[in-house]
């Protein structure tokens, strides 16, 4: 079992910008697409963005599309996200999740998780 700590997040104004970053520990990370969620108070988890096992694809959700990046470094058994252009909207816990399937990732039904790492946007 992949064991996964998330690291980065923090409270900014509107505009600004974070790096989230998630580390694994116990188990490479290189068989597994990543991608990242988030849970907004009061409403339930929601994809953001992911990334095959090479890293030759990535996939966002409309809302953080041209603002958001997620890279991978399997050397360093890490994945990233950065987010620029931050909104209040953007508030949320983010969770980092792994799966051994692309597809499967982005509905989040069987990934491995981390605990979440908060990104607090004021206006």
């Amino acid at each position: 079992q992949v064991q996964l700590v998330e690291s980065g997040g923090g409270a900014v104004q509107a505009g600004g910008s974070l790096r989230l970053s998630c580390a694994a520990s116990g188990r490479t990370l290189s068989p597994y697409a990543m991608g990242w969620f988030r849970q907004a108070p009061g409403k339930g988890r929601e994809f953001v963005a992911a990334i095959t096992r090479s890293g030759d694809l990535t996939h966002y959700v409309d809302s953080v599309k041209g603002r958001f990046t997620i890279s991978r470094d399997n050397a360093k058994n890490t994945v990233y996200l950065q987010m620029n252009s931050l909104k209040p909207e953007d508030t949320a816990v983010y969770f980092c999740a792994a799966d051994d399937l692309f597809p499967a990732l982005i509905t989040g039904a069987r990934a491995y998780w981390g605990q979440g790492t908060q990104v607090t946007v004021s206006s």
